[in-house]
């Protein structure tokens, strides 16, 4: 979980506002939109953290306070999206191409669709650090290339074989510098593009249906969008959707998002994603261990609480839906089945760690569902 504070701290400005200066601004590039998925908008719900949180004991309730399968709550209260991450091989085994399948499925059951979250890494990748698999250390940027596509595509490939058919595929994940360090790095551009293209022909040959997403960090930093996708343009990158990431309390007003994502809209004409944000109902802490927002006031004037957590997302919502030419398609919330379990941490080398999200989920310590949870079923 200190991928957050590594974000804030290398800052994908420094990625994007720098460069951008250098990068000469392109025409508007509307590519090919590949909406087979279907026109609903996204209400979606990360749960990269789900099945392990339950192997360690987890409960989540319905409504009325009794036990229920979280996936079937989320898709009762109107989530339409699950997200799931993908690491390589993690140290703990979850996050995993089986996990992702096992999530999948369920997904399906529940008549949910589901968007796959590619980090090309053995653990958190995000604009801080893009670190390589193990096993890809010393593979030639050729054969890097050839590795990214093959693992994308086994992935895939499982889940087709599964009966599930993702509707939105990210490659790479927080990628505002890049991603597989140093090869693909931010001052590594064609080979970059190189990368993040080998994933996109992964997800076109594999999953057709699925769009392909390339996705950033701090949703409110025009010029950190813009530098990247102008280089991505450029460059071929056949990506088909964007995404952004936009926690109210680390990136910004409100009104830089809606200015950024307007201005996506105009410059790419792509369908355009908040995939990642949260905010806390509470400041305390369920499992010992540190969590990572503990302002009682995260935004001026915006408490930790049950009711800001439906505001945000509210606000959010309406910004993504009111972005020109119907281009905004959703939102996700970020891993609100977290909840504090003793043995589920966020370090997948460590078995001793804990999470920091807890106070920032949709279900609170007893595991009955928030209103927030309501709300994001009905965005």
């Amino acid at each position: 979980m200190k991928r957050r504070t590594a974000l804030t701290a290398a800052g994908a400005g420094v990625f994007g506002i720098a460069a951008a200066a250098a990068v000469p601004a392109l025409a508007k590039a509307v590519g090919d939109d590949r909406g087979k998925p279907g026109g609903r908008f996204v209400r979606g719900a990360d749960v990269s953290g789900l099945l392990k949180n339950e192997d360690y004991g987890a409960v989540y309730r319905k409504a009325n306070g009794r036990p229920g399968d979280a996936v079937q709550i989320l898709a009762d209260s109107g989530v339409n999206t699950l997200r799931a991450k993908v690491w390589v091989d993690p140290a703990d085994g979850y996050n995993d191409k089986d996990h992702v399948v096992a999530l999948g499925k369920r997904a399906k059951r529940a008549g949910m669709d589901l968007m796959v979250d590619f980090h090309y890494s053995d653990a958190w990748a995000d604009p801080g650090k893009q670190n390589k698999p193990a096993a890809w250390a010393e593979l030639s940027f050729a054969d890097l290339k050839t590795a990214v596509y093959e693992h994308t595509a086994d992935v895939l490939g499982a889940l087709r074989r599964a009966g599930v058919k993702p509707t939105l595929v990210q490659v790479g994940n927080e990628t505002n510098g890049g991603l597989l360090w140093p090869d693909g790095r931010w001052d590594q551009l064609e080979q970059m593009a190189e990368l993040l293209a080998a994933g996109c022909d992964a997800v076109h040959d594999t999953a057709p249906q699925a769009k392909a997403v390339l996705h950033l960090a701090e949703g409110g930093n025009n010029g950190a969008f813009t530098w990247f996708f102008d280089n991505a343009v450029a460059n071929g990158v056949p990506f088909d959707a964007i995404g952004a990431s936009y926690y109210p309390y680390w990136h910004g007003p409100l009104s830089g998002l809606e200015a950024n994502l307007n201005d996506l809209a105009g410059r790419y004409g792509k369908p355009l994603y908040v995939v990642e944000t949260a905010y806390p109902f509470t400041t305390e802490d369920a499992d010992g261990f540190a969590n990572i927002v503990t302002d009682p006031e995260p935004v001026a004037g915006y408490p930790s609480s049950p009711e800001n957590q439906v505001h945000w997302l509210e606000q959010i919502a309406e910004v993504v839906r009111n972005v020109p030419d119907g281009l905004g398609r959703g939102v996700v919330y970020w891993e609100p089945t977290w909840t504090g379990v003793a043995g589920a941490g966020w370090d997948p080398a460590d078995p001793s760690s804990g999470n920091g999200w807890e106070n920032q989920a949709l279900f609170d310590f007893d595991g009955k569902p928030l209103p927030g949870l309501r709300t994001l079923g009905r965005l």
